[in-house]
C-alpha cells in the first residue's frame, strides 16, 4: 500500500516560492537580506539534523548509568527547538522561506545525516559533539556575516544561540571525558 499524498493548493494560494527572497518590512536590502537567509537557512538545516540526532540517541541509549545523558539529550534537544523557531522567524521577517522539510534540510546542511542504525552511547555522543562543533563554526561565520551586512538582531539572536550550542557541546566533552562511560562501551 503506499502512502497518500498531501495535495499541493492552487498557484491563487502560493505567497512565495521556496528559494525566493522578497523586500522585507526591515528595510534590509534585498542582496544583503538573500545572503543572511542562505546563511541563516543553513544554519536551520544543521540545527534540525542535530536535532533529530539528539531525539534518536534520546530515545534509544541505553545503560546502568545513562540517566543524566537521557536527560540532558532531552533538555537539548528542547533548546534547539527554541533555536529553530527563532531563526526561522527571522528568515520569514527579512523576506526569505525557512528552510523546512528533508530535500531543503539536505540540500542547505553543513553536515550529514547520522545513519539510521543505533549506536552505541560513546560513538552517539562523538558524533553529537562533532555536529555541535560544525554548528559552532558555522554560526561564528553567520555572525560576521549579519555584523559585515549591519544586521544587529540577527547578530543578537546568533549569538544567544552560539552561547547555548557551545554550553550544551561543553557538556557533551564533560560525558566523554567521564570513565564511566568508557568501561560501559568496552
Amino acid at each position: 500500500m503506499s502512502a497518500p499524498h498531501l495535495r499541493n493548493p492552487g498557484d491563487d494560494a502560493l505567497r512565495q516560492e521556496w528559494g525566493t527572497v522578497v523586500d522585507n518590512e526591515l528595510r534590509l536590502d534585498r542582496e544583503a537580506a538573500t545572503r543572511i537567509v542562505e546563511a541563516l537557512n543553513a544554519d536551520l538545516s544543521g540545527l534540525y539534523i542535530l536535532f533529530n540526532q539528539l531525539r534518536k540517541h534520546y530515545w534509544t541509549l541505553e545503560g546502568a548509568e545513562v540517566r543524566p545523558v537521557v536527560e540532558f539529550l532531552e533538555d537539548a534537544a528542547d533548546r534547539l527547538s527554541e533555536a529553530t523557531d527563532e531563526i526561522a522567524i527571522r528568515v520569514h521577517a527579512l523576506g526569505g522561506v525557512p528552510v523546512n522539510g528533508p530535500m531543503g534540510i539536505r540540500q542547505h546542511a553543513p553536515m550529514h545525516i547520522e545513519g539510521a542504525a543505533v549506536y552505541a552511547l560513546r560513538a552517539s555522543l562523538e558524533n553529537d559533539l562533532e555536529a555541535y562543533a560544525i554548528l559552532v563554526a558555522q554560526l561564528r561565520e553567520h555572525i560576521e556575516l549579519a555584523a559585515e551586512i549591519g544586521d544587529e538582531t540577527t547578530v543578537e539572536i546568533l549569538r544567544e544561540h552560539l552561547r547555548t550550542i557551545e554550553e550544551d557541546a561543553h557538556d557533551v566533552e564533560k560525558f566523554l571525558a567521564d570513565d564511566t562511560l568508557v568501561r560501559m562501551d568496552d
